[in-house]
């Protein structure tokens, strides 16, 4: 890659894992899914208007919609609102290749070879050793929830890859049309009509200028510059700079947020980055059934 490409794959990666501290803080302003469906309104709009009519089947914009914007998204704030550590979500997130690698085994008909098996292995170890540090600084729900996020984001990765969008950002896009409305609707529903417009009337620039960064620079800006490296270079060399999404979102959230770095995490870190790392960039066997082509894999990593 050329070093200009090389920094801005990096600095997606710096924008991805500040994010986590930048959703923490909005926490403090708006309710989970509140913040969750401004989050996808103020991204979609006014993008939507010039991007271009979706370029793939209304069926996948709704499911990779649901599974990502309302499944996931939802179930990552609401574990963040119940204790989850912004640094820690940010490792923990990150086993969504271990989902995605499985869930490909089974509808993409994948077989993960040797080197993928002992990766999705090696991160499942780490998570257990997450799951210990987590249990002694924060509560199980949030982690609970946060696990039950990345599962999601796995089966919108497989719905992404049957999909093959040929432009990244005009998808996420249209994707973000998705999740408001339900979000909406599950915001009032759950956390109630007072406490969003108690929110709404409280918003100040602090509030504002959290929607703008994981509206607009997280996801626009993310996931534009994202698949325009995709599109200039192979999956195998874009791929492996979001391994430092949780780098940067355990350092911003020591500094910002003053998140203490247990020796336990930094192992869990090791072993899930490791793990994920085999997992993503392990060769995968697909199994061919008779008169039916091969399965084909796209790295579409969405934080």
């Amino acid at each position: 890659m050329r070093p200009v490409h090389t920094a801005l794959a990096v600095l997606v990666a710096a924008v991805w894992g500040v994010n986590f501290v930048v959703i923490e803080i909005g926490l403090g302003h708006f309710p989970p899914l509140l913040l969750s469906a401004l989050r996808f309104l103020v991204a979609a709009l006014p993008a939507v208007f010039f991007v271009g009519r979706p370029k793939v089947a209304w069926k996948w914009i709704l499911g990779v919609g649901a599974a990502l914007g309302i499944a996931k998204f939802g179930l990552l704030f609401t574990g963040m609102a119940a204790g989850m550590p912004a640094g820690l979500s940010s490792l923990v997130l990150q086993v969504q290749a271990v989902f995605t690698a499985a869930l490909a085994a089974v509808v993409l008909r994948e077989r993960p070879g040797p080197v993928r098996a002992a990766g999705m292995a090696v991160a499942l170890v780490g998570i257990a050793v997450a799951a210990v540090d987590g249990g002694s600084s924060g509560p199980v729900l949030g982690f609970t929830l946060v696990v039950a996020a990345a599962a999601c984001w796995g089966v919108s990765n497989v719905l992404t890859r049957k999909a093959a969008p040929p432009d990244a950002l005009n998808f996420m896009v249209w994707v973000c049309t998705v999740p408001v409305l339900p979000l909406f609707a599950l915001s009032l529903l759950l956390e109630g009509a007072g406490r969003d417009l108690a929110a709404l009337r409280a918003l100040d620039w602090s509030g504002a200028a959290v929607i703008g960064y994981v509206a607009w620079v997280s996801t626009v800006f993310g996931f534009g510059a994202w698949g325009h490296l995709l599109r200039r270079y192979p999956a195998s060399s874009v791929a492996p700079f979001s391994l430092l999404v949780p780098v940067f979102g355990m350092s911003s959230a020591a500094l910002v947020l003053g998140e203490s770095v247990s020796g336990t995490r930094w192992l869990a870190a090791v072993l899930l980055v490791g793990g994920v790392a085999l997992t993503s960039f392990g060769r995968a066997r697909p199994r061919v059934s008779p008169g039916s082509p091969p399965a084909t894999a796209a790295a579409s990593p969405a934080p």
